[in-house]
């Protein structure tokens, strides 16, 4: 295994099927939602920024197992487990009462938009240009979308996710600063 990356929660899943392209099989084994990266433009975009961290949160399983399984699949090292990552915990069942429902003036659909090609980064971006600080967008998706949120929250825009119901997410999302030209 000389010259091929050590596989840790951090290891971007664009990297990993790169160095390690039989992983894919692998991953989609592990958890249903990974079907998603034989879209090619998730593959191209998404699956580059996302880690494996985040990608377990968005499959339902524990990082340190996922880590391990993908070690185990290529011949690396398993007797040292990888590091621990911070799970922030469980997501709330219910939308804040202060994101009123007249505030939310925009709803998209992640599974359709990737259905379609568009990335929801790209379509909530968009979005949030034309919006005032105090309005929501909600995103709904079928996955937890840790990878988006990570890239609002860089952006500093407001975000919360919900889970309502099990493998059901609900985000949403407030423009940061005054609206967009």
């Amino acid at each position: 295994m000389t010259g091929q990356p050590l596989i840790t929660p951090d290891t971007k899943v664009g990297a990993l099927l790169d160095a390690y392209p039989e992983l894919e099989s692998v991953l989609v084994e592990l958890a249903p939602p990974f079907r998603k990266l034989r879209n090619p433009v998730l593959r191209r975009t998404v699956a580059r920024l996302t880690s494996l961290a985040q990608a377990a949160k968005v499959g339902g399983l524990d990082v340190r197992d996922l880590v391990l399984s993908l070690r185990r699949a290529v011949g690396q090292d398993v007797s040292a487990p990888p590091p621990d990552v911070v799970d922030g915990g469980a997501l709330p069942r219910t939308r804040p009462e202060w994101i009123a429902e007249e505030t939310v003036i925009v709803r998209l659909d992640a599974d359709g938009l990737l259905r379609t090609d568009t990335l929801p980064l790209e379509a909530v971006t968009r979005r949030l240009r034309s919006m005032q600080p105090g309005t929501w967008l909600e995103l709904r998706s079928s996955f937890h979308p840790a990878p988006l949120l990570d890239a609002l929250r860089r952006q500093r825009h407001q975000v919360i996710c919900i889970e309502p119901e099990m493998g059901a997410y609900a985000t949403y999302v407030s423009p940061r600063g005054p609206a967009a030209e």
